[in-house]
């Protein structure tokens, strides 16, 4: 069975970067599936962020996508997002998770996401941008 677990800083200043990773274990990210970023701010619903595939191509959010980027190292089974010049507002639960590739258009069109689209879900790691 696959396991997600995110890692990375929990506390950020605004301007900063933030740099997320996620450690996937019982299965390859080589493997016919989507590797997405999904975070959940204070109070309010899920929200799609990006995603790689199993052949490395990425796919933003729309609302993202000049800030984010997804990258992946193989040889670790790991895949990381960074997210530029963050505000207050990117505070958040971020999770990464694992889901089919028809979920993708959906999620770029903007559907908003639902935990049963995914899979596979790490515990979610808590970023705050505070000064």
């Amino acid at each position: 069975q696959v396991q997600l677990q995110e890692s990375g800083p929990g506390l950020l200043k605004p301007s900063q970067t933030l740099s997320l990773t996620c450690t996937v274990s019982g299965g390859s990210i080589t493997t016919t599936y989507s590797w997405n970023w999904i975070r959940q701010p204070p109070g309010k619903g899920l929200e799609w962020m990006g995603v790689i595939v199993f052949d490395g191509r990425t796919y933003y959010s729309p609302s993202l996508k000049s800030r984010a980027s997804i990258s992946r190292d193989t040889s670790k089974n790991q895949f990381s997002l960074h997210l530029n010049s963050v505000t207050p507002e990117d505070t958040a639960v971020y999770y990464c998770a694992r889901g089919d590739l028809k979920t993708i258009t959906p999620m770029i069109r903007g559907r908003r996401p639902e935990k049963a689209d995914f899979s596979s879900w790490g515990q979610g790691t808590q970023v705050t941008v505070s000064s």
